[in-house]
């Protein structure tokens, strides 16, 4: 019979990254990635539980922006990862920190769950905005990532709210105020 010995190593491993993020550059993709999480879970919620006019078009939209919002979660969370920063995804850190407005429970006519939805991507897409400056001032690499969001989750809610708009006669809110 063979014994087996197990090595263990007596140097630590020692990298040189060219850029580690700081807390603040941290607290920025973390709110981030929150954001985007909680914004995949709206648009599931949304996707099981609509009802009303254009059900299926809404249906397949919603997940067009699931598989968009978890993409960049996973690329946001790479991201961290890429820069010695610990994500944390978890339902308990999403639920606490998330700055998105909270969907409806319950079946939720089309019409209202399109102005929810772009609500919570427009905050979404808030929140990178507010961070941008910080990380682009620490990372433009980063920065890059935040454009790509922005870029694709603004598309996305106009595709979407466009479902709503009357031509000529349609105002965004901040405008109104």
């Amino acid at each position: 019979m063979a014994t087996t010995a197990t090595r263990h190593r007596t140097s630590q491993h020692v990298s040189h990254p060219a850029f580690r993020a700081d807390a603040t550059f941290a607290a920025h993709l973390q709110q981030v990635l929150v954001d985007l999480n909680d914004l995949a879970l709206q648009g599931k919620q949304a996707h099981w539980n609509i009802v009303g006019p254009n059900f299926r078009d809404l249906h397949l939209q919603l997940d067009e922006i699931v598989d968009a919002a978890r993409t960049f979660t996973d690329e946001v969370a790479e991201r961290m990862r890429a820069v010695y920063v610990v994500p944390d995804g978890t339902s308990a850190r999403t639920a606490a920190q998330s700055s998105l407005p909270a969907f409806p429970g319950g079946e939720v006519e089309t019409g209202a769950a399109i102005d929810a939805i772009v609500a919570s991507i427009y905050a979404v897409t808030g929140t990178a905005r507010r961070v941008h400056d910080d990380v682009d001032a620490a990372d433009p690499t980063t920065a890059d990532l935040l454009h790509t969001i922005i870029e694709r989750l603004e598309q996305l809610a106009w595709l979407t709210d466009a479902e709503r708009r009357t031509p000529g006669a349609s105002v965004p809110e901040a405008i109104l105020a």
